[in-house]
């Protein structure tokens, strides 16, 4: 009885502790045998690593069903359940983490200003960091190749574009008016102050199916999330004052700046070619609040600008000038929300409101307009898996533009237009590999002014070549509705459309960036109408056409010269359109074939100051000569501009700022309005559209209070 009790003992004891053996082989991506691996049962301390033959093999007491577990750093982990009776030899697959710093990242057409940005090709605010630029982000970006310096408007033209081709955003959600009110050939400005921002991109063509309505390009303003600390930040300059202030609490915080911008006095020490009646004067301000909800940040900005001017223009079409008064009310709003819903799920929602209000007299007529603009936005962006995402949403838009006319002593012409737009999109991020990914994405949309919907793809594709170079491909198609000065008078026009081609290289390491793109945009679609101007009584049609082709090529080195920072622009363009009342197919008048900038900056200890400087050049622009048989085949001088600025350190807060843009006083000439008829000797008469003035000084002095009582805005002059 004895040993028959010891028997069952004996079989009970094996059944209770029998081990089952687990084995395999571990493979990377190309084939090739893994070793180092680390294999194990999850929850239990049964596993080994994988021999330098890629094998595996260990003992297991657990049973049924249980999660093995194959790991190894920087690729990604297995997780596969297996049930260990039934389990039976098999070969796994490790693939690299694509979440890694090195892996490629899709460039073409895109240049970013930010500090978590693998293509960064400049620092965060530091496009308005450069001499000449004056604060205005517009006029730092046209330092960018792909960009066209146009000195008459002042407004971003893009690869071929004009300025309405280009979007503006704030937090993802559109700007309607990102410039200031201004009189015709008189350059305006952004509306927008680089403090409040951490970043921005600007696509010089093939963005992404998240935007729409943009024939040419997008810049996107990303405000501040979370500031360092509390501050104040005080200036006084020869053009006015201003004041910034930011509130630091636990979970939120609340910056604001404001400024009173006065050219009058100015004036009275610098001779001006524009006869003033009243200088500008304008008062400003910008304001976000920020505020953490879980696992979310909600913002809110807010923007306004009141800006008034008075001056007599001299035309060739009149014997006297003619006085134009303007006074604008602008008025911007978006709250935003960008958070995780879950671990794989973001959600990105906001709201914009928009509102313009001009008052302008032109002698004795009076013209006045308003716009209110609206834009609602819901994206979700889902993590499929590591390597592949999904950006999902929608959008509505809303404009409401009216504008009265009214004539000296006569009745007033009411018009202006409503267009109601939805759009959808989704894009897919795809990563094969940390060499090579791909953004495949459909954009569609329906304008009630127009009343179809659009078939927009976009597609760009990335490989990488070596560690530190890549190149890129981008294709996209694009659609636009009619300019609002067409659709004011004729609100039943198709819309404008374009598509993109471009190949990117990009070597980036260690403060060095160089960028070579070059690109393809066929124009079709275009506005056309009769008359020397678009006006009610111009007949309309979408019978125009064009291309745009060019190399853009960029060069940045901080590391090479201690403390020197520079960079190089150089683009070629060879554009042409038939299009507004042109009368064949040729090179518009904005565009220059040739352009080239270099920014540097110079840092000196010793000195304890920052030293800036600016080059630009721009080959001839084309213009319409009427005392000549041939259409705009003549072609203004080059434009040729150095800048230089000064910001020295008084004390570690205290900055005395000096500009002055175009130092060697150039009469840069960017085209000529001629008579509307001949004289008596058969000539048609001309004046040059030139600068307001040849150029222009600046001297500033920024304080900034703060509670490190270190943090200064050197970095921003």
């Amino acid at each position: 009885m004895k040993t028959l009790f010891s028997l069952f003992v004996l079989i009970f004891s094996s059944i209770g502790f029998s081990q089952t053996s687990i084995s395999g082989k571990v493979m990377d991506e190309f084939g090739t045998a893994f070793s180092g691996a680390n294999i194990y049962i999850k929850g239990s301390y049964d596993g080994t690593i994988s021999d330098e033959n890629g094998n595996f093999k260990f003992e297991t007491s657990k049973t049924g069903k249980q999660i093995l577990q194959i790991s190894f750093m920087s690729y990604e982990t297995i997780t596969q359940e297996i049930n260990i009776e039934n389990y039976k030899s098999k070969t796994f697959t490790l693939k690299e983490n694509i979440n890694t710093l090195d892996a490629v990242v899709v460039s073409a057409g895109t240049f970013s200003a930010g500090d978590n940005s693998k293509n960064t090709a400049l620092k965060p605010l530091d496009i308005v960091t450069t001499a000449g630029s004056a604060g205005n982000i517009i006029a730092a970006l046209e330092t960018l190749p792909g960009t066209q310096a146009v000195g008459e408007s002042g407004r971003l033209f893009v690869r071929g574009g004009e300025s309405d081709e280009t979007q503006t955003f704030v937090d993802g959600i559109r700007v309607a008016q990102p410039y200031g009110a201004t009189a015709n050939n008189l350059p305006t400005r952004s509306r927008f102050s680089p403090f409040l921002f951490k970043g921005m991109t600007f696509s010089t063509g093939g963005y992404s199916a998240e935007y729409g309505n943009a024939l040419s390009s997008v810049l996107l303003l990303n405000t501040i999330d979370e500031p360092v600390q509390s501050q104040t930040d005080i200036s006084v300059m020869t053009v006015g004052v201003g004041l910034g202030n930011t509130q630091k609490w636990e979970k939120s915080s609340l910056t604001f700046n404001t400024s009173y911008i006065n050219l009058a006095p100015y004036q009275l020490i610098v001779p001006q070619k524009i006869d003033w009646n009243k200088p500008v004067q304008a008062l400003s301000g910008e304001s976000v609040y920020r505020r953490k909800i879980k696992d979310g940040l909600l913002k809110i900005y807010g923007a306004f600008d009141y800006s008034t001017f008075d001056l007599n223009q001299k035309t060739i079409n009149a014997t006297n000038k003619t006085r134009f008064d303007l006074g604008n009310n602008n008025f911007y709003f978006n709250g935003s929300y960008k958070g995780y819903l879950n671990d794989d799920l973001q959600l990105q929602t906001g709201v914009g409101y928009g509102y313009s209000k001009n008052k302008i007299i032109f002698d004795t007529d009076k013209l006045q307009n308003d716009e209110r603009t609206l834009h609602y936005k819901l994206k979700l962006r889902q993590k499929l898996t590591s390597r592949i995402k999904l950006n999902l949403g929608g959008e509505y838009f809303h404009t409401n533009l009216d504008e009265s006319f009214t004539p000296f002593q006569m009745n007033r012409f009411e018009y202006g237009f409503k267009n109601n737009s939805v759009a959808f999109f989704t894009e897919a991020e795809i990563f094969f590999s940390k060499q090579l990914a791909m953004n495949v994405g459909l954009r569609t949309s329906d304008a009630s002014v127009v009343d179809k919907f659009t078939f927009e793809p976009r597609l760009s594709l990335a490989y990488k070549t070596a560690e530190n170079s890549q190149f890129s491909l981008a294709y996209g198609a694009f659609n636009q509705t009619a300019n609002q000065d067409y659709l004011k008078f004729n609100d039943n026009l198709d819309y404008e459309k374009t598509s993109h081609y471009i190949l990117n290289y990009m070597y980036n390491k260690e403060g060095k960036m160089f960028r070579a793109e070059a690109y393809f945009k066929d124009y079709k679609d275009l506005v056309k109408y009769s008359g020397n101007r678009a006006s009610f009584d111009s007949e309309y049609n979408n019978n125009g056409l064009g291309y745009a082709k060019g190399i853009d090529l960029f060069w940045r080195d901080s590391k090479t010269i201690k403390n020197l920072d520079y960079w190089i622009s150089y683009s070629f363009i060879d554009s042409e359109r038939d299009y507004k009342n042109y009368i064949e197919k040729v090179t518009p008048s904005f565009v220059a074939n040739h352009n080239f900038s270099v920014v540097t900056k110079y840092f000196s200890q010793k000195l304890k100051s920052q030293i800036s400087a600016t080059y630009s050049f721009n080959s001839g622009r084309p213009y319409n000569n009427p005392n000549t048989s041939d259409f705009m085949n003549e072609k203004t001088k080059s434009f040729n501009n150095l800048s230089l600025s000064w910001a020295y350190l008084l004390s570690q807060q205290k900055i005395l700022y000096f500009s002055v843009t175009n130092i060697l006083n150039n009469n840069n000439v960017f085209g000529y309005e001629y008579a509307n008829a001949p004289d008596l000797s058969g000539q048609f008469q001309r004046q040059a559209i030139t600068q307001p003035a040849n150029q222009f000084f600046f001297v500033g002095f920024f304080w900034t209070i703060s509670d490190d009582k270190k943090t200064n805005n050197l970095d921003n002059l």
